[in-house]
């Protein structure tokens, strides 16, 4: 599959799993999910394998946690995509605060759109605002085969 058939495949996922519940650390599609039980569910509808989660993670783990473990894990299984290059499908992920460690993670769905699992709500597609453009922090793109 090519790079942007994945990120197509990818963005129809994602769009599937809009209303799923919010439930911390859960990836059941119309079940519950959090924002990176929805990028496990894409994963694992794209490549039929699951993504072990290391631990277990406390809802403040990124104020806690030493280092970038989000971007270190999308590193290690997914490719760097340089922002001004992000496509529809993409993996965007987040800082809520300068200095914290990336928490947050979204799909891109259009340049001006992206679908998040977000506490308190369902999966949903948000506008891509300004206050979510400075909070990015990496951008990746779902392995092609």
């Amino acid at each position: 599959m090519s790079r942007e058939a994945t990120r197509a495949r990818a963005l129809a996922i994602a769009e599937d799993w809009i209303g799923t519940p919010y439930r911390h650390q859960a990836s059941r599609r119309q079940v519950g999910c959090d924002c990176l039980g929805l990028v496990i569910g894409i994963w694992r509808a794209l490549y039929g394998e699951r993504i072990a989660v290391r631990c277990a993670y406390a809802p403040d783990w990124a104020e806690t946690a030493p280092g970038e473990p989000l971007l270190d894990a999308l590193r290690d299984r997914c490719d760097p995509v340089v922002p001004g290059e992000m496509r529809p499908g993409d993996i965007l992920a987040f800082r809520w605060q300068a200095g914290a460690a990336a928490k947050h993670l979204a799909i891109l769905a259009a340049p001006d759109r992206i679908i998040h699992a977000y506490e308190g709500h369902a999966v949903m597609a948000s506008a891509f605002v300004p206050g979510w453009r400075r909070r990015l922090a990496g951008v990746f793109a779902f392995p092609h085969h």
